[in-house]
């Protein structure tokens, strides 16, 4: 099989569409012809030699992918059938004509979604939704700050807090991207480039605090998450492009009750991960299917062009996800 290879550590231009061993099915795994993958923040990190793949999984990149099953595993189940349309998050392996996928991971897609559609899916949408309720423990009548609005994981968090019942606010740069999540249900808007935007949070909700903040930055933002918080207020980190460190006021924690957790998806077990599917397919599969939910998508490149994919999402123009069409 052909499959995106990274020659050596580096910028986008050590990536090359060649030859790659095929993976070996194992009992309770999917042989999936990959028809869509998408790029994630994670691959510039491992295309860089800063994020190794967990142990036993493919080191070839792409961490989610939609395709046709073409071999089921011994100890898979009946329910799984060759050519049956999945979509699944991976731990690796998704930039390639073939990948092998637990069973337990895999999602059918439903009808009226394309496989670059669905491709869109499993990263953004289980990020979102592990970080919003597992973690977050966000209710109906709650509010929640995402930064990076018009990220994939952003677009896929505004609709699933939306569906939940909950008021949305975003942070994200440009008018343009600030409407755009409004269409997807958002009615909080902060321009982060114009505004202060825990001085904003504490203008919309009349210095109440938002109960919940999704936060890819990191030491950046995290002064400003803090005084962000309502009572009893949780902060959710999922990324740190804004630093590491940074200084810590152990007494407004105190003082306002408030959570901090940090998270990954990459490194959780298998047994976590199938249960956060599942969980997943039985609050958006059927809303997928009616159009309550949708994934967002910016741009699709041939995997070929995978180099030019990342280039582009280095520059943080998109809005959504950014997908590779497998032919």
């Amino acid at each position: 099989m052909k499959a995106i290879v990274v020659r050596e550590p580096g910028g986008p231009e050590v990536l090359e569409w060649r030859d790659a061993p095929e993976p070996q099915l194992q009992p309770n795994e999917l042989l999936v012809r990959v028809r869509a993958s998408a790029v994630n923040r994670a691959d510039m990190l491992q295309r860089r030699g800063a994020y190794p793949p967990p142990p036993g999984a493919s080191p070839i990149l792409g961490l989610e992918m939609a395709g046709e099953v073409l071999e089921v595993g011994a100890a898979c189940g009946a329910q799984w059938q060759p050519g049956q349309r999945v979509m699944a998050l991976l731990a690796g392996g998704g930039y390639a004509e073939k990948v092998a996928v637990p069973a337990v991971h895999a999602i059918p897609i439903p009808e009226n979604l394309s496989f670059e559609e669905a491709a869109a899916i499993p990263e953004a949408f289980l990020t979102a939704y592990l970080n919003l309720f597992g973690l977050g423990e966000l209710k109906s009548g709650q509010t929640v700050l995402v930064h990076a609005g018009g990220s994939g994981v952003g677009t896929a968090a505004i609709q699933l807090a939306r569906e939940a019942g909950a008021a949305v606010f975003v942070t994200a740069g440009s008018a343009d991207k600030l409407e755009r999540c409004r269409q997807l249900g958002a009615t909080g808007l902060i321009n982060y480039k114009q505004v202060n935007f825990a001085e904003k949070v504490k203008e919309l909700t009349a210095g109440h605090g938002v109960d919940l903040i999704l936060d890819f930055i990191g030491a950046d933002y995290f002064k400003d998450n803090l005084a962000s918080l309502a009572l009893y207020g949780r902060l959710v980190l999922i990324g740190q492009m804004g630093g590491t460190k940074t200084e810590l006021d152990l007494s407004l924690i105190m003082r306002r009750r408030l959570h901090i957790t940090g998270t990954t998806l990459r490194a959780r077990s298998l047994e976590e991960k199938a249960e956060l599917t599942g969980q997943l397919a039985g609050f958006a599969l059927q809303r997928f299917a009616d159009g309550r939910l949708h994934p967002v998508i910016d741009t699709v490149f041939p995997i070929s062009q995978a180099a030019e994919a990342h280039r582009y999402m280095e520059s943080n123009q998109n809005f959504g996800k950014i997908v590779l069409k497998v032919d």
